[in-house]
């Protein structure tokens, strides 16, 4: 995810263009959103647990990197398994964010992908710009199969951008601005 994602904004008088993007931060439950948007703004603005359903709301966090704003928004983990009220509430939720934002961040566990995974990809805007972020890069033990995984990921959608990362370490994120 580079400066160029980031659309824009109106010239100014007083110097360069300055840009400003609105990206989501997507994924089922526990694939660590909130860690990485706590990584991404540099402090911690969303509550992480190995509980499903911490996150709730859409929680906001900003970063400035030169003359570009990137606004991320860490959105619940989309729920596939109950069709409870509160499950349904949260997917509104999802939706919703994914309707507004320029860039989506589409976060699995490196080298997993299961059934919740392709139901919440088959979620995910077709005129939107997604980025897969393969997390939790420390804990796979194999990275060897790192190269075969991404092949088939890359046959179910043409992401924009494929990083693997772990979000609880900091060079690992700085890499997504570059």
């Amino acid at each position: 995810m580079t400066t160029d994602a980031v659309p824009p904004a109106a010239a100014t008088a007083d110097g360069p263009t300055q840009r400003c993007g609105l990206i989501a931060i997507v994924g089922r439950p526990n694939v660590g959103k909130s860690t990485l948007l706590n990584a991404l703004v540099g402090q911690k603005v969303s509550i992480t647990s190995d509980k499903a359903q911490t996150t709730r709301h859409r929680i906001t966090g900003v970063r400035t990197v030169d003359e570009a704003q990137f606004v991320f928004v860490d959105t619940p983990g989309f729920q596939t398994k109950h069709n409870a009220a509160l499950n349904r509430t949260l997917n509104r939720t999802v939706h919703g964010v994914l309707a507004d934002v320029d860039l989506v961040l589409f976060v699995v566990e490196a080298g997993r992908f299961g059934l919740d995974d392709a139901k919440v990809l088959g979620l995910l805007p077709e005129d939107k710009p997604v980025v897969l972020i393969a997390n939790k890069l420390d804990a796979v033990h194999r990275r060897a199969e790192l190269a075969p995984w991404l092949k088939g990921m890359q046959e179910r959608r043409n992401f924009t951008e494929f990083v693997p990362l772990s979000a609880k370490k900091e060079a690992d994120v700085t890499r997504l601005f570059k």
